[in-house]
């Protein structure tokens, strides 16, 4: 909802959260100060295809201090065409257990 959250912190202990209008933003604000993640999203070079590049995520979101290692990762990425949607490219992304997976269709050219 974008509302203005604050966190009063005692050194690494969270004391109180307040000004969030829900429930998401109290666990939101929780997360965020103590274990930030986020969902990657870029592209991938994909050979034979009737696009060059496929856009692709992580399925789920990754720490976001390992953010720099998983797109290390992604851009080795080399797909062949046929890439289907959903299509697992890298199986455990930097070590942290979570695929990272094709978001467009993209078809094999024909020789």
């Amino acid at each position: 909802m974008g509302c203005l959250v604050t966190v009063a912190m005692d050194g690494s202990e969270i004391r109180s959260v307040s000004g969030n209008s829900c429930a998401n933003g109290d666990k939101y604000a929780r997360k965020e100060v103590t274990n930030p993640t986020r969902i990657v999203t870029s592209t991938a070079i994909v050979e034979d295809g009737d696009l060059p590049r496929v856009s692709v995520k992580t399925k789920t979101d990754v720490p976001k201090n390992k953010i720099f290692d998983v797109m290390k990762e992604i851009n080795k990425i080399r797909a062949e065409a046929p890439v289907k949607i959903g299509d697992v490219l890298i199986d455990d992304v930097a070590g942290t257990g979570v695929p990272v997976i094709a978001t467009r269709n993209i078809e094999k050219v024909s020789a």
